[in-house]
């Protein structure tokens, strides 16, 4: 059974950092394309950073160099490394997989 879990959210004062981890499980294969999304209140989820072929890496102009996708990572695990936070940053934060089902997400909160 597949199964994917995130976690790593939770309330951080501006200027703060926090790192996002997403697992899957019970998938044989390594999964070569994956995208982190967030949806703030109110608004359409959107893409924040993605991996495609496992190699190429791609980020929102609103995140970018300041969030980061490690390169270094077990087998269907991601991270996604988010420093220099701002309140605009909070959201659910959501991690997509290939071939995956969306999971529950996990909250971030920024406050000012």
């Amino acid at each position: 059974q597949v199964r994917l879990v995130e976690s790593g959210g939770g309330l951080v004062q501006a200027g703060g950092a926090l790192t996002l981890s997403c697992t899957v499980s019970g998938f044989s294969s390594r999964i070569y394309f994956m995208e982190w999304y967030r949806q703030a209140p109110g608004k359409e989820r959107e893409l924040v950073a993605s991996i495609r072929n496992g190699d190429v890496y791609d980020y929102a102009d609103s995140v970018k160099g300041r969030f980061t996708i490690p390169r270094d990572r077990p087998k269907n695990t991601w991270y996604l490394q988010m420093n220099n936070l701002k309140p605009e940053d909070t959201a659910v934060y959501y991690c997509k997989p290939t071939r995956v089902a969306w999971g529950q997400g996990t909250q971030v909160t920024v406050s000012a």
